[in-house]
């Protein structure tokens, strides 16, 4: 006869308890809502990344609106060099 290794051992064993189980596994899944705390909190953290990434988004936007609106710059009028002249 074969001799079995501790993890040829662990790793049946570990099978018969899973085939086992997954009949009850199978159970509770027809559970309406089997959310716990825990996911509402890690939900409310994921909508809270999107709306920290929503705020720069809106002011970016804001300022693009800004800027199409805003008027031409007035011309400044420079003073030319009293060095040279037009003719060189």
């Amino acid at each position: 006869m074969k001799k079995l290794t501790l993890t040829r051992r662990l790793a049946l064993s570990l099978m018969l308890l899973c085939g086992n189980v997954t009949t009850a596994w199978a159970a509770n899944v027809a559970r309406e809502d089997n959310s716990d705390l825990f996911v509402w909190i890690f939900l409310a953290f994921c909508a809270l990344i999107v709306v920290a990434q929503l705020i720069p988004a809106m002011m970016m936007l804001l300022g693009f609106a800004k800027g199409v609106k805003k008027e031409a710059p007035e011309v400044v009028p420079v003073m030319a060099d009293q060095k040279t002249t037009l003719d060189g």
